[in-house]
């Protein structure tokens, strides 16, 4: 089952790749008209398409910031030391999960959480680039496309992943036996396809939106940095205000009530799984620390643009978003701190009901 799993996510990301470069291929087709005044015509149209290109700033806080050492200095340096510690330790960990899997159904979920983001990691790499190159994309559309999707996308696939890991920790220590009666690796597995299938659906829009512009003040052509704003475009608003929605503040509440479950459950047993309460809790809180403030700026600074075009949220947000990427190095303690020794032992504990205060 993990196997066709696997394949088919390489399957799906194939396919993303394919329909980029043929979407960036449909281009020059414009150019296949003969005679003077079909080449008028082209001409004419690729006109229009470069002007098109072409966006003026308003906001001299957004050019300060693109010109910035915190965009580009500080920003990519954060980058660089995450990606240096991220890759080889969800790599670590996606070894560890595949070598296990048969023996743990829930290793599929951390198998899931790892792929996601080392491919967040990956695509973070180009943006390094981008930033240290003064703001300046040199890539191409669709590859921007790319990388902004796997920017959004893999975010909230993590979380979406660890919202699937919380519900498996809360039905099977708040309802054991109903945890002990499932198909484990059939539900896990579901679970992980659903994930990957929401996260290819929500990050459609983005293809169809045209993500990098010329500057003409700065003379750098900016990726998904600075995009055209239309105060009747309101189905841009709804997009990127429905996405936290979906996206992180649902399964916020989800895993707040599984972990309320949990150390409320566990607090009833034995002294010894204290430690795993903190541990819960700790996790529970780098969770709010790197997704909330992204998310809560994210939802503001598209309302305030969409009333006011006013701008003012635009760096906060950048700066809430690199906080939010730790999330891809703290992920992989996720797998060596819960499903080894503590959590197992819960697990055998009220299996064999040792714990009677537990399982009721």
């Amino acid at each position: 089952m993990m196997k066709k799993f696997l394949l088919l996510l390489s399957i799906l990301l194939f396919l993303e790749l394919i329909l980029c470069c043929e979407e960036d291929k449909a281009i020059p087709g414009l150019r296949t008209f003969k005679g003077k005044k079909s080449a008028f015509q082209s001409n004419s149209r690729n006109f229009k398409k470069q002007d098109e290109n072409v966006l003026c700033l308003h906001n001299n806080k957004t050019m300060q910031y693109l010109k910035s050492k915190l965009s580009t200095q500080i920003i990519p340096a954060v980058y660089i030391i995450l990606v240096i510690i991220g890759i080889p330790s969800n790599m670590a960990v996606l070894w560890k999960c595949l070598s296990t899997i048969r023996k743990f159904s829930t290793a599929t979920l951390y198998v899931s959480l790892a792929i996601s983001d080392l491919l967040f990691l990956v695509m973070l790499t180009f943006k390094i680039y981008y930033h240290l190159n003064i703001n300046n994309w040199t890539l191409g559309e669709w590859m921007c496309k790319l990388v902004t999707a796997c920017f959004y996308g893999n975010t909230y696939c993590s979380i979406l992943n660890l919202m699937c890991i919380s519900i498996n920790r809360y039905v099977a220590i708040v309802h054991p036996f109903t945890y002990k009666s499932l198909k484990k690796k059939a539900c896990v597995t579901c679970s992980c396809l659903l994930v990957w299938i929401t996260f290819f659906a929500a990050m459609i829009p983005i293809f169809y939106m045209k993500q990098s512009y010329f500057i003409k003040q700065l003379e750098i052509s900016t990726c998904h940095d600075v995009l055209p704003h239309d105060k009747g475009d309101l189905l841009k608003l709804l997009y990127f205000v429905l996405l936290p929605v979906g996206g992180f503040f649902i399964p916020l509440c989800v895993t707040t009530f599984c972990y309320i479950s949990l150390i409320r459950e566990l607090s009833k047993s034995d002294e010894k799984w204290f430690q795993y309460v903190k541990t819960m809790t700790l996790v529970f809180i780098i969770f709010l620390i790197c997704f909330t403030p992204s998310n809560i700026i994210l939802v503001s600074h598209y309302i305030q643009l969409y009333k006011t075009e006013n701008e003012d949220f635009y760096v906060f947000y950048n700066v809430a978003a690199c906080l939010c990427c730790i999330h891809s190095c703290l992920d992989p303690f996720l797998y060596y701190f819960m499903p080894k020794s503590s959590h197992s032992n819960v697990y055998r504990t009220l299996f064999k009901g040792a714990t009677p205060s537990v399982t009721t």
